[in-house]
């Protein structure tokens, strides 16, 4: 479980870097033939690498709490599953407005694009990324640190 678990962190961290400097490097003011392409690959990234590996790294951490009794009491393993969930808050929450771009760019809206809202678009999921990031070292603080934190009564 462990290893799957760090194996899932790993992929979604990279995805998550990966997306946060497509992002920041990208032109603020781009054509909608320079924008579908960007969008695409990013709605790639996101589905293919940052999707699963959320999922692998979600399920692992829970599966290793429900068959570890000593993981079930320690309060840095419950501080670690708080911080995942503000992840996983996080993942979805980019996840989505990627995927509609994909969607819309793909369709007849692109050569209407606005390259204000994608400049917009790319700050404020740029910043979500870097924000995710951070609690994701945070995380992994906890899983490598394990702080003595208050037992939680099972």
């Amino acid at each position: 479980m462990k290893f799957l678990h760090t194996l899932g962190a790993a992929g979604m961290m990279g995805a998550t870097a990966a997306l946060a400097v497509v992002m920041i490097l990208a032109p603020a003011s781009n054509s909608a033939a320079g924008y579908v392409p960007l969008v695409v690959a990013l709605a790639k990234i996101a589905a293919w690498i940052l999707g699963p590996s959320m999922v692998l790294t979600v399920i692992s951490g829970l599966l290793a709490m429900a068959v570890s009794s000593a993981f079930q009491e320690a309060g840095w393993v419950w501080a670690k599953a708080a911080t995942g969930v503000l992840i996983l808050e996080g993942s979805l929450h980019i996840l989505g407005p990627i995927q509609d771009e994909a969607r819309r760019g793909a369709g007849a809206l692109a050569a209407n694009a606005d390259p204000a809202s994608v400049a917009s678009l790319f700050t404020s999921e740029a910043n979500s990324l870097l924000l995710l990031l951070a609690v994701s070292v945070v995380n992994i603080a906890l899983g490598v640190w394990r702080p003595r934190l208050p037992k939680i009564p099972v």
